[in-house]
This record gives C-alpha cells, sequence and structure tokens, in this order.
C-alpha cells in the first residue's frame, strides 16, 4: 500500500476513532526525535496521550497548528503533512503466556488458544510480534519469534495445542525478567531508527517458584520503564494476586477471577497495544524561515482539551523548494530534548 493510500484510511477514520479514546482533561505531546534539514524542511515524531494516560490515534495532519515564534503558519504554504511513522520507528510485541500446569492440566488451554492467536493476528498486522510461554522452569518457551503477520503468526493456536510443560509450577518474576531480556535484545537489532517495545504478560495465578525476588523484578521493570517500554497485564483466574499484577502492568492491567473474560481481555490489551502504535506520528513541515533561530510550537485540540510541544532550531541557510514528503534523517548521537506539554482550553 503506498503512502498516499495509508493517509487516506487513516483520513476515513480520523478524529472520530480519536475521540473514542480521548478522556477529559489535557493531551500530553511528547517528542521522540525531531529533524531540521535543507532547504527548510522540520520533521517531527511524536506521540499524544489523554490525561489518564491512554493513547489518542488517527489523527490527521489537519488536526495540528504549527506556530514559529507565537505566530500561526500556514497549512497550505509550509505544506504540513503526517507521514508514514513506519519509515521512522518500529515497534516490538512479546508476549508471555503462562503454560504452567493450571492452564496445561485443566484443559484450560482450549479456551486460550482462540485468544492468543486473535491477539497475535491483530497485533501483528501493526508491529513485529513475538510469543513465549513460560511455566516454573528458568527458561522460557519460544511459540513465535519477532515477526510482522503471514503464516507464522497464524500458525500459534497449533503451537500453543501441541506444547509440553516441564514444571507445573509458576515462575512469573523470573518470565518477566527474561521475557524484557528477549525484547531488549530483539528491539537492540533493529536498524530503524526508533524503537519501541511493548511486554504483555498473562497468568491465571502468581509467582509460586519464587526464583526471582521481587526486588529484583522491580529493579528490571524500572528500567525497562526508564527505556520507554509498555507494560501490560492480563490476569484472569480466582488465584491472581491483583497488587503483584498490577506491579508488572504498570502502562494497563486487565484482571478478573472470571474465566468467562479471557477473549474480552485479550481483546481489551490487544487494542491498547494497536492504539498505542497509531498514537505516533510522523509531522513534516517546511518552514517560511530563512536565518536565525526560532522556537517552534506544536498546537492539537480534541474538544475541551488540548496540549503542545515545544522545539527550538536554527534557520540558518534555509532556502525555497522544499519537499516535506522527504524521508528524515535523525541525528540519533544527539538525541532530541524531550520536551512536552499539556494544557486545558477554556
Amino acid at each position: 500500500m503506498s503512502q498516499r493510500s495509508r493517509m487516506s484510511k487513516l483520513g476515513r477514520i480520523g478524529a472520530a476513532a480519536a475521540l473514542l479514546w480521548l478522556a477529559s482533561g489535557c493531551l500530553k505531546l511528547t517528542l521522540y526525535q525531531a529533524a531540521v534539514m535543507k532547504p527548510s524542511q522540520i520533521a517531527m515524531y511524536f506521540n499524544v496521550l489523554d490525561s489518564a494516560g491512554n493513547p489518542v490515534p488517527n489523527l490527521t495532519a489537519d488536526r495540528f497548528e504549527i506556530y514559529e515564534d507565537g505566530g500561526r503558519i500556514s497549512t497550505f504554504e509550509s505544506k504540513q503533512t503526517i507521514l508514514n511513522p513506519e519509515i521512522a520507528a518500529i515497534h516490538y510485541t512479546l508476549l508471555l503466556v503462562d503454560l504452567s500446569g493450571s492452564i496445561t492440566q485443566s484443559g484450560a488451554i482450549e479456551q486460550l488458544r482462540p485468544a492468543v492467536q486473535t491477539f497475535a493476528d491483530r497485533v501483528g498486522q501493526l508491529q513485529k510480534v513475538a510469543i513465549y510461554g513460560f511455566d516454573g522452569s528458568t527458561q522460557l518457551y519460544p511459540l513465535l519469534n519477532f515477526t510482522k503477520g503471514g503464516d507464522a503468526v497464524r500458525s500459534v493456536s497449533e503451537r500453543l495445542s501441541s506444547f509440553k510443560g516441564r514444571d507445573p509450577s509458576t515462575n512469573l518474576n523470573g518470565a518477566v525478567v527474561e521475557g524484557l531480556k528477549v525484547l531488549e535484545k530483539a528491539v537492540a537489532h533493529e536498524p530503524t531508527p526508533l524503537k519501541f517495545g511493548s511486554l504483555v504478560v498473562f497468568t491465571d495465578g502468581s509467582d509460586r517458584a519464587q526464583r526471582v525476588l521481587r526486588a529484583d523484578l522491580d529493579k528490571a521493570l524500572d528500567a525497562a520503564h526508564d527505556d520507554r517500554t509498555s507494560l501490560y497485564v492480563i490476569g484472569i483466574g480466582k488465584e491472581i494476586n491483583n497488587g503483584e499484577l498490577r506491579n508488572i502492568g504498570r502502562t494497563h492491567a486487565f484482571l478478573s477471577q472470571d474465566p468467562a473474560e479471557l477473549a474480552k481481555a485479550f481483546d481489551d490489551i490487544a487494542q491498547r497495544v494497536e492504539a498505542y502504535t497509531k498514537s505516533f506520528y510522523l509531522l513534516s513541515y517546511c518552514s517560511p524561515a530563512r536565518a536565525q533561530e526560532h522556537d517552534l510550537k506544536v498546537v492539537t485540540k480534541l474538544g475541551a482539551s488540548s496540549g503542545s510541544l515545544s522545539y527550538h532550531f536554527n534557520a540558518q541557510g534555509f532556502g525555497p523548494n522544499c519537499d516535506s514528503n522527504r524521508l528524515p534523517h535523525f541525528d540519533l548521537k544527539n538525541p532530541t530534548k524531550r520536551k512536552a506539554s499539556a494544557s486545558q482550553s477554556d
């Protein structure tokens, strides 16, 4: 699909879908990287969250207002556009599935199979997704290595049905720590300039194996959060420990003692991971500045909520004949200083 087709498809979904995710309050725009390229192109990669931390997906270019030194820049003169964010960034999701004895020996895996398959199919359309199992042993069991769509993703259900565990206990803490290592290693080998990871953990119980202490788990989770890794948990069953699981699912946790909510839980987390991916934007425009240093501000408004981000740039040597659709070149050796703000309009 061409970039123009992708943008057209997003446009049809547009702000209406974004409003479904918007909670009352402020919007937060977080700038991850920016590029300034002659003759006068400026590109910014950022994401948009609402006041509750929920992603705001599917915004179109006309939803963003660009200001230089306090003056609004004409959308038409600046050739303002949203480029396909996949050219600048990639997202990885690792799903860890509890395959301890309470799942594999109780028949619950038959209910789990379609939920996991649906999750993989959905997330795999936008991200590279991997699925690993865990039980009471120290190791993880690869069911699907990182891939994006295709036959491999569609065969996950079959692999689950043939799984044979080694230890019926539950090494939840150890699985999370090892899963974060797997995710970090995969993302590190990705050549795409900007990289983001998500860890999703499913369990029907709590850590029984006690192989990894809570302090060591927290250390790994803190490091992952600082490295902009999203952390989700699905906890279904009467033996789950809500406090334990909310500590792991720092981005979001779906917890229920009702096994009938398994499919709903996986669908909820898949939707959130999908929306998070679509809440990232690569906004590009042609600056009218031709010299000196300037303060740039990007503002977006949805209903009564608004948010902005700021960036300072040097326009020395700028000139005409700018192409806002050009692929930006981010200077990863000198990371952009993140500067975000949110505000509530009257």
